[in-house]
Parts: structure tokens; C-alpha cells; sequence
């Protein structure tokens, strides 16, 4: 019965416990929440996205007159005879 009466904590030591508290579910709140964000997020793709075909961008210059026939038919040769494994 001494220890309710003599020895038991004062005003000071409920407030550090009551924010200790808090903060100890804040901390185990976020974590929660970050790994789930973590777990929940699609995998990024590291390597850049594709950009319009060469031959497409090609033929897009040709349409809007920024290169003539002949020259459009030169450089689509050389775009197809390059093939896709001298492509980066």
C-alpha cells in the first residue's frame, strides 16, 4: 500500500510516459504505413521508355515537308538495312 502513497510517479513522470506513449505508436504507425506503401507499389522499369520508331519519325518528316522523296527513300534504306541489332 506504500508504493501508491510514497513512491509512485509524480506529474512530470506521467507526462514523459503519456508522450513516450505517443510517440512509440506513432513510430509503429508510420512504419506500418511506409512498408505498405513499399510492398503495395508496382516495380519501376529501369530502363527508358521507348521513343517513336525511327522509320515512324521518318515518315513523320516526309508529311510535313521537311524532306523530299528522294531523300526520304535514301535514308529509310539506310535505316532498314542497319537492322535492329546495330540499334542501341
Amino acid at each position: 500500500m506504500m508504493f501508491w502513497f510514497d513512491h509512485g510517479v509524480g506529474g512530470w513522470g506521467w507526462l514523459a510516459m503519456s508522450i513516450t506513449m505517443i510517440l512509440f505508436w506513432a513510430l509503429i504507425i508510420t512504419a506500418a504505413v511506409l512498408l505498405f506503401r513499399a510492398l503495395g507499389r508496382q516495380r519501376e522499369h529501369t530502363h527508358t521508355p521507348a521513343g517513336p520508331a525511327p522509320e515512324q519519325t521518318l515518315a513523320e518528316r516526309f508529311a510535313r515537308g521537311e524532306i523530299d522523296e528522294e531523300e526520304y527513300r535514301r535514308r529509310l534504306a539506310v535505316l532498314r538495312d542497319a537492322g535492329p541489332a546495330s540499334r542501341p
